[in-house]
């Protein structure tokens, strides 16, 4: 992206005075993020999301109102949201306020929080005991067996079932469905709490969000660890354009200046954390 920026400005010399003007850019009178409409725990036109409650944090920082522009998370998302400009106008929002690190679209900054992926399932179902994933792998074959595992389609919980030949119990799920309407919490919310499935393996932040919004039956949420072959642990930070550095500072100095507040946040949000390693290096992201 920077090369061919370069090119743009017309090569090297041109290219210092074109970021040099990139980062000139005039003040901000909001803060512009790019949102799904219909997708908690993490964002919704009601502003009830993970990432709304920061961005509401962030603007106050900053002093600044915050806006949103919304769009189904589909398909070329960033192409139509961070990157989108029509001639002669401004871009529509500025930051996406929750991606992997890794993700190569955007400019990453640093992580603000780590989760992994967990299993769900219904209290007193036959698997009070389990209480990690090896206890889950040591149920009883018989009973293990007859289980159906509801899992979101191309998710390490595929790979996961693949290497302990548990596919033939996986009720596999589209994740970027055509329907706007569809969210990624109705695999427990409607289809594990009505007991289509007996089982979920979901992205940390939605096992919790929605294990806690299920009030019968009572759900369980059992973070789960990775393991050769099989990684379910990930960053998540967030994305602005590349070029705008100065930008991207200001976003990193407040995810290190409010990082309390925004560990406050993803606790009432019912977020499954895990401790960022201290020699871990960035990775081709896995989508959660």
């Amino acid at each position: 992206m920077r090369f061919l920026s370069a090119l743009l400005c017309g090569g090297m010399g041109l290219w210092m005075a074109c970021a040099q003007a990139q980062e000139a850019a005039p003040p901000r009178t909001a803060l512009r993020v790019c949102q799904d409409p219909n997708n908690l725990p993490f964002a919704n036109l009601q502003g009830a999301g993970i990432e709304n409650k920061i961005a509401e944090l962030f603007g106050k920082s900053l002093g600044l109102p915050v806006t949103y522009y919304s769009l189904p998370q589909r398909f070329n998302f960033v192409r139509n949201t961070l990157r989108f400009k029509l001639p002669d106008a401004d871009y529509p929002c500025d930051i996406l306020m929750g991606v992997p690190v890794g993700f190569d679209q955007v400019s990453v900054t640093k992580p603000y929080y780590r989760s992994t992926y967990a299993l769900v399932f219904a209290r007193d179902k036959g698997m009070n005991q389990v209480h990690s994933g090896d206890d889950f792998l040591r149920l009883a074959p018989a009973f293990l067996g007859k289980l159906r595992i509801g899992l979101f389609d191309r998710s390490p919980a595929s790979d996961w079932l693949a290497k302990h030949g548990l596919v033939d119990q996986g009720v596999p799920y589209r994740m970027l469905s055509a329907d706007p309407d569809q969210y990624p919490g109705q695999l427990i919310e409607q289809d594990l709490a009505l007991g289509k499935v007996d089982v979920a393996i979901v992205w940390g932040p939605i096992a919790g969000f929605y294990a806690r919004r299920v009030q019968s039956p009572p759900l369980v949420v059992v973070p789960l660890k990775s393991e050769p072959g099989v990684r379910f642990d990930y960053p998540m930070a967030m994305g602005v354009r590349y070029g705008e550095r100065a930008w991207k500072q200001q976003i990193e100095d407040l995810i290190d200046a409010k990082r309390p507040e925004i560990q406050s946040i993803l606790a009432a949000y019912g977020v499954p954390l895990v401790a960022e390693p201290a020699d871990d290096a960035p990775t081709q992201p896995q989508k959660p």
